[in-house]
């Protein structure tokens, strides 16, 4: 897989991705009738990326933690709406990486998991 973080190869490619098309709509003027009826407004389409990585080193984590350190930054990733690889302008959530653990003196955390969203 080819992803990439403002035009670098990813430090290490997830174990596992999930790519979610959100629809935005106006809170404002979509609204439900009486009847249930909805009126929707949308104004948006956009992407929100989760993935997980399972071990990765102390090098491999920090520099991809690094690579998302930005307020915004470009990723690059296969679009299954688009049918192609796409760039999008991302932020990143919360990046828990709940295990660390040392074997022959070297650290690995198991279990970082973050949700891009597009800007």
């Amino acid at each position: 897989m080819d992803l990439k973080i403002n035009d670098q190869p990813i430090a290490a490619l997830p174990s596992e991705m999930t790519v979610e098309l959100l629809d935005l709509d106006d809170a404002e003027s979509t609204t439900r009738t009486a009847d249930g009826t909805l009126n929707r407004d949308r104004v948006a389409v956009k992407r929100q990326i989760q993935m997980s990585w399972n071990a990765l080193t102390m090098a491999q984590i920090s520099a991809l933690l690094k690579q998302m350190s930005g307020v915004f930054f470009q990723f690059r990733y296969p679009d299954p709406m688009a049918g192609v690889y796409t760039t999008k302008t991302m932020y990143v959530g919360n990046r828990p990486a709940p295990m660390a653990m040392e074997k022959n003196g070297v650290i690995y955390w198991n279990g970082l998991k973050v949700t891009l969203t597009e800007k």
